[in-house]
């Protein structure tokens, strides 16, 4: 596998095309770390082929609290200390989700958060995973949002002084339902808040939705900073007769490529003329 540190570099490649191929998967155990398909295969929906799905044994954490099945590979993962977070993204939409003691703050920066706050911490994965289960019943919190969504959101002006303070006020709300009913519930309630580096840059600055399509042809930019699998970025271009001195900033949803061959080099992008958001 290889990895590639995008901020404050230039990403450049060639998209080959809107076929997805097996991401892999994650293993634990002995040997834990990533393990890639073996046979290459294209996918038509999800990120996996059925061989690999069937032998990635994380997919099971999400059922664990519901007496799912723990391999021995994965019952360390599982048992170990686990974190309840509420993160707040730049469309104001809140999610509860969990991160191991591990995974605490990359957790969080990988999820495209702007803001969160941590509302608990739990003796295991099983317990954990019964809060976040009981916040999203009793408080109609939602465990999921679209990548596309966060990314969107990013590309308009972001109120943070608002939403610091509804991440603040729900987070207030969700400790005092967690409020311990017995003398060792396996959990405690805690207060900790984090934000994304440059949080409140986000309220300033024209940024704009990547107008270009990332699954074909070539693409360039500078990357300024990354929140979760969204890149904001400057473009590099000579075809669209910006001026250099042009303060503009694009939003790229990088999930796009997810499972997707590109080719890295010297690309540049040739994108058309678009408005800036006013509102």
């Amino acid at each position: 596998m290889r990895t590639v540190d995008l901020r404050g570099g230039h990403l450049g490649f060639f998209a080959l095309g809107a076929q997805r191929w097996c991401t892999g998967r994650v293993a634990f155990g002995p040997a834990p770390g990533y393990v890639p398909c073996p046979e290459q295969r294209p996918v038509d929906s999800g990120s996996q082929c059925e061989e690999c799905e069937s032998k990635d044994p994380f997919r099971f954490v999400h059922t664990v609290h519901r007496g799912g099945f723990v391999s021995k590979d994965l019952e360390p993962h599982v048992m170990q200390p686990h974190w309840l977070y509420i993160a707040t993204f730049a469309n104001a939409v809140h999610k509860v989700g969990t991160a191991a003691d591990t995974r605490k703050w990359g957790r969080l920066a990988e999820q495209g958060a702007v803001c969160a706050e941590y509302v608990a911490r739990a003796e295991n994965g099983k317990i954990v995973r019964v809060l976040e289960d009981r916040v999203t019943e009793r408080l109609q919190i939602r465990q999921a949002v679209r990548s596309s969504a966060k990314a969107a959101a990013l590309a308009l002006p972001v109120d943070t002084a608002r939403l610091g303070a509804a991440t603040a006020s729900l987070a207030t709300a969700v400790r005092e339902d967690l409020a311990p009913v017995s003398e060792d519930p396996g959990y405690r309630v805690v207060t900790e808040a984090w934000e994304v580096a440059g949080f409140r840059d986000l309220a300033s600055g024209n940024r704009l939705a990547y107008p270009g399509d990332l699954t074909s042809g070539p693409h360039g930019f500078s990357v300024n900073a990354c929140i979760g699998q969204t890149a904001i970025v400057e473009i590099t271009t000579s075809t669209t007769g910006r001026d250099a001195d042009d303060e503009t900033s694009y939003v790229v949803d990088l999930h796009a490529l997810k499972g997707r061959r590109i080719k890295f080099g010297d690309y540049t992008s040739d994108l058309p003329a678009v408005q800036t958001a006013l509102f």
